[in-house]
């Protein structure tokens, strides 16, 4: 083995990411991580969803198997499965997969208290899920759930049922503590006891961040003999999040002799594309990728591998593909753009680049200079604009704010072909334009969402020309999130919410509302002005 053993990257940003609260990748936008994870940043696994979770989760599945078995990266794709044979197994092979990663019982409480079974029950039915997987062409890893409580609670139980799965046709087995709540000293502990006693097993672990040590644990993981860490990029995932993979990258790199396959320069890309997506904004002092970090250091130089500046460390910008800025705007023509998306490292469908394209030129007619750091903005835009239908829309709007009066609004809307036309007053421009809207909505007797959450960003480095992005969440029984772009706050906060009336109006399709119907369906009671669109709202907006 040797101190040159290499250690596997699985990066599970498409599933375990996605617990994160608020968070849901659209099945584009999922491809397109995939497709970075594992073409450019050169990750070893993606695990990209859970079985049996619903049809849309299955169609996403789907595109980005097509898309490895394209380019042989089928074996690196994995999806978290349930022992129900068959039923886990068999979602996996319609959608294409060829790996499941088999979500078992790691601590004797869970057994006991969540499944009601003996170990032997739950051992017999491992073995029928696994013989079933490999019987249709999946291959198996094994997690243990809440392995870490296992190890400290029921180490008799864990260990018995490690050496079982180690007698099967396991590719590897995956120890997670599945509450963040080990430390170090434990970490390293078990794992070396579990490492001696199997020295001929790839053992996985997988670490949460709740006590903020999500990355010490693997380090120690590491030093102690596992074989692979699960990562998500930006730390995403449920409670405080995961390790994440910019950080585990730098400390592997920094910390330990042992090989990655991880192209490094492509870390800060991949982060802000996934920002952009999961609408989860870094933390500006978050080491590696946050905004703040190289604040110091920039336009400082090592020189060579000289003596070390007393001011810096090995932690250098460019080693993550920081500090670079292409022009672009309405001049840039295709190539560049194509051009500028490469480096970039994100491959669209000649449809969406098509839209990107017209996209960066009409708002190089209202701005200048478009610079990398909007692009994310822009395909996030493009890709949400691209699965929403568009039977609502906003057919002309006049703005006005004038010293001493209350902000107006004149509003004209199109829904299903028949216009409307209302004027409000509110609190701030956005909030006379909802005025305006809920009058309208009102008068055809339709509910609308309540507005929870209203966040205004502006793309790093951001000047008075640049774009706004504003996300709004809204309930309408479920939460949901819209976004929209522009150079004008107002702008880009109307655009978000024309699409959430989009979302809603297909809702109500999907509840066998036709248009007409719509309109006699429900009799909206007199709301306060407050009631449909929460009054935290007024604070931010106004």
């Amino acid at each position: 083995m040797g101190h040159f053993r290499k250690i596997e990257i699985m990066d599970t940003t498409l599933r375990d990411g996605e617990q994160t609260s608020g968070v849901s990748f659209l099945p584009s936008e999922k491809l397109q991580i995939a497709k970075l994870l594992l073409e450019e940043m050169r990750v070893d696994r993606i695990e990209v969803a859970s079985a049996r979770v619903s049809d849309g989760e299955k169609k996403g599945v789907k595109k980005i198997t097509q898309w490895a078995s394209e380019r042989g990266f089928l074996d690196k794709v994995e999806v978290l499965g349930f022992v129900d044979a068959p039923a886990s197994v068999d979602w996996i092979v319609e959608a294409g997969g060829k790996v499941m990663n088999l979500l078992t019982k790691g601590s004797l409480n869970h057994l006991t208290h969540q499944l009601r079974k003996t170990p032997e029950q739950h051992f017999e039915d491992i073995q029928r899920n696994i013989d079933y997987a490999r019987s249709n062409g999946v291959s198996v890893n094994v997690y243990l759930e809440d392995w870490s409580n296992g190890m400290r609670n029921s180490m008799e139980y864990t260990l018995e049922f490690i050496g079982f799965l180690s007698s099967l046709k396991v590719e590897r087995i995956m120890l997670p503590d599945t509450l963040g709540l080990l430390n170090p000293r434990e970490v390293s502990h078990f794992i070396k006891l579990i490492t001696t006693e199997f020295p001929d097993v790839h053992f996985d672990f997988h670490a949460h961040n709740d006590y903020d040590l999500s990355v010490a644990n693997v380090l120690e993981s590491i030093y102690n003999g596992v074989s692979g860490i699960h990562t998500t990029v930006n730390g995403l995932g449920e409670r405080a999040g995961n390790a994440p993979l910019e950080s585990v990258i730098a400390v592997l790199k920094d910390f330990t002799d042992y090989r990655i396959n991880i192209k490094e320069n492509k870390i800060f890309r991949v982060s802000k594309l996934v920002e952009q997506f999961s609408g989860q904004h870094i933390p500006a002092n978050k080491p590696v990728v946050g905004e703040n970090v190289f604040t110091q250091t920039a336009g400082i130089h090592a020189d060579g591998d000289n003596k070390k500046n007393l001011y810096f460390n090995d932690l250098l910008p460019e080693r993550f593909g920081r500090q670079r800025k292409y022009a672009l705007g309405k001049t840039s023509g295709k190539a560049n753009i194509i051009k500028n998306l490469q480096e970039l490292g994100i491959s669209l469908e000649p449809e969406e680049l098509s839209k990107v394209t017209q996209r960066i030129i009409e708002l190089g007619d209202k701005k200048e200079r478009v610079t990398t750091e909007d692009l994310p903005y822009i395909i996030s835009d493009v890709l949400q604009n691209n699965s929403i239908s568009h039977h609502i829309f906003i057919e002309g709007f006049n703005l006005s704010h004038s010293k001493g009066l209350k902000p107006t609004v004149q509003l004209k809307i199109n829904i299903h072909g028949e216009s409307y036309e209302e004027g409000a007053s509110g609190d701030g421009q956005y909030d006379a334009f909802m005025q305006a809207l809920k009058k309208i909505y009102k008068s055809i007797k339709l509910p609308l969402p309540k507005l929870i959450n209203y966040h205004v960003t502006i793309p790093p480095g951001g000047k008075t020309d640049a774009f706004v992005e504003t996300v709004i969440t809204w309930d309408y029984g479920n939460i949901f999130k819209t976004k929209g772009l522009d150079s004008d706050q107002t702008v880009a906060a109307m655009k978000a919410t024309e699409k959430m009336l989009n979302i809603i109006d297909k809702m109500g399709d999907s509840k066998g509302l036709d248009p007409d119907k719509k309109k006699e369906s429900k009799d909206n009671p007199e709301q306060d002005k407050n009631s449909f669109y929460g009054n935290e709202y007024r604070a931010i907006a106004g």
